[in-house]
């Protein structure tokens, strides 16, 4: 050992690396360490931070599983911590329902994905599970689907959606035995995941996990097989008139996947984007690999235009969301995006009509989502119910038939996936703009005469993307004042104002669990919904304004105005957020 590295074991941070290198079985990591480790050892300051960073504190285990940057250390997402996670959730299964319990582990194709599976697969098998690992990288929605379709206890999967490449994450699901109401099959909400963490917590030296190289059983074609029917049917309808669709994976694991449900589904006329079609973890074409982002429909709706396609879909990376562009001769190029919130009212729209028919079911979204989706619920007679952030809450409300989040997800068919389905709500939208033109009508066209008949109910949001993270709680603090209360938003009073640490209510006499966020409306019924994202370093504002259409206005005018009054609300936040 050189002086350097004898030096920088004798720190406290030195020691805490040295003793995580002699624990780690993956030479990629050591290696990793050992070369900071000695390059802090010798006063390197960039070593120093980078060692710091990841021996400060430990990736938190909660209701979104675990999710972090690559790397060696318990601030990263590494060999270490997903057996520590393995190991902690078989012994809280094991507790719960003795050996035996069943376990459905899936995986990504980002970087370490296959090995943090094949982990778990042997942690599972070694605490006396049955563990049931998929042969290949597979979409999120058919792990949700195997969990409840197998009728397992559990599900795992390794996954970071739509992250930077740096970036992986362990999502769990109980089912089965495990949870047995109408969450069930659905990702772990308290106090499973306090109990889960615990359980990680008293997990001991590495090598003392058993992990045996052999003994869990493969899922294969056939598990795949069974999800594509049950996405291609999902509506009881086939599409009655032809559509060329552009189709783009964003380099995910979806592309093989949903284009074979589209097929079945009866559109066969499908182009892919070639470059982003294949799974890569790099995501080459793309700066951050979510359909949400400036840009990253770019190549499919060049790709559109030069096809003449009547819809492009897009898929993030492990196909759990769906985004969706529509030709509009008003927008430029041609083309234009929905938003998370129009995608979500027209599928809401399409399963009130579906619901109304066979005379029950409830609608959901969460609580950052358009107002909109309440308004059709009533139109048919259906319940709605206003839920937390997360599919974890949206899936488990009691006779769901949809639900959405505003962030491109949707639960199309919860019977089937009790989590958001990019695949399956590709399925659905390809129907319902199939049915539109045989009506002689457009996307557009719908989303217009919801605008008439409930007036257009418009939105954007405003991220503020933080390198410090004190910036977010202290703007929150800040908020909670009269001083940093906003007393207007868009040239309109604010009227009310809901601090959700008190539980703001779910539209259905109740109200929701305390979580960190404001809900600000002005008396125009415009709303401003800020909390702390749950998944990236960002402060979120989700704005919404309403404006009413008259009879024998055309939308357009409606559309013109809630932009401007959005534009508006943006500025007011900027400034009061001194951004």
């Amino acid at each position: 050992m050189t002086q350097s590295l004898v030096y920088a074991v004798d720190t406290g941070l030195g020691a805490a690396v040295a003793a995580w290198i002699a624990e780690d079985p993956d030479p990629v990591t050591r290696a990793e360490l050992s070369d900071l480790l000695t390059r802090h050892g010798q006063g390197d300051p960039e070593a120093t931070t980078a060692l710091s960073d990841a021996f400060t504190g430990s990736l938190q285990f909660g209701t979104a599983g675990l999710r972090g940057r690559l790397g060696g250390g318990p601030n990263r997402m590494n060999r270490v911590v997903v057996i520590r996670a393995a190991a902690g959730l078989s012994a809280y299964l094991r507790d719960l329902l003795g050996e035996g319990f069943t376990v459905v582990i899936g995986y990504d194709a980002r970087h370490g994905s296959q090995t943090f599976a094949r982990d778990t697969a042997s942690v599972v098998t070694g605490a006396g599970g049955t563990a049931l690992l998929l042969d290949r990288a597979t979409p999120t929605p058919v792990v949700a689907f195997a969990l409840r379709h197998l009728r397992a206890d559990a599900a795992v999967m390794v996954t970071a959606s739509h992250n930077p490449p740096q970036d992986n994450g362990y999502k769990v699901y109980l089912g089965g035995r495990a949870v047995t109401d109408d969450g069930q099959g659905a990702q772990i909400v308290p106090p499973h995941d306090v109990a889960i963490a615990g359980r990680i917590a008293q997990v001991g030296p590495i090598d003392s996990v058993p992990m045996p190289g052999s003994g869990w059983r493969s899922l294969g074609e056939e598990l795949i097989e069974d999800y594509i029917d049950r996405a291609s049917h999902a509506t009881g309808l086939r599409g009655p008139a032809p559509l060329r669709i552009v189709l783009t994976a964003m380099h995910g694991v979806g592309g093989r996947v949903c284009r074979e449900a589209l097929a079945r589904a009866g559109f066969e006329d499908v182009v892919v984007v070639p470059e982003q079609f294949e799974p890569d973890p790099d995501f080459p074409t793309v700066a951050f690999p979510n359909p949400e982002e400036p840009g990253a429909l770019a190549l499919a709706l060049a790709l559109a235009r030069e096809a003449e396609a009547d819809l492009v879909i897009a898929n993030d990376p492990d196909a759990d969301r769906c985004s969706v562009a529509v030709p509009d001769e008003r927008a430029a190029g041609g083309w234009r995006q929905l938003t998370g919130d129009e995608v979500g009212a027209l599928l809401g729209q399409q399963a009130a009509e579906l619901a109304a028919f066979a005379g029950t079911g409830v609608l959901a979204n969460s609580v950052v989502s358009s107002r909109l989706l309440r308004r059709i619920a009533q139109a048919y007679g259906l319940g709605h119910r206003t839920t937390l952030t997360g599919f974890k809450w949206i899936s488990r409300v009691p006779d769901l038939v949809y639900g959405y989040e505003e962030a491109l997800g949707y639960c199309v068919d919860p019977a089937a996936v009790r989590d958001k389905d990019g695949i399956s709500a590709s399925v659905r939208l390809a129907v319902l703009a199939s049915v539109l033109r045989q009506q002689g009508r457009s996307v557009t066209d719908l989303l217009d005469r919801l605008a008439r008949e409930h007036g257009l109910y418009a939105t954007s949001p405003l991220s503020v993307r933080v390198e410090d993270l004190s910036f977010i709680s202290s703007a929150m603090s800040l908020l909670r004042t009269p001083q940093g209360a906003p007393r207007s938003l868009g040239g309109s009073p604010v009227a009310k104002v809901v601090d959700m640490l008190d539980g703001a209510p779910d539209g259905n006499g109740g109200r929701l669990p305390a979580t960190d966020g404001l809900i600000f409306t002005t008396e125009a019924n415009d709303r401003v919904v800020i909390r702390p994202s749950g998944t990236e370093p960002k402060l979120k504002c989700y704005c919404e304004v309403v404006v009413p259409v008259a009879v024998d206005e055309p939308v357009d005018v409606a559309r013109r105005t809630a932009s401007r009054r959005l534009e508006a609300i943006h500025a007011d936040l900027r400034r009061l957020l001194g951004i």
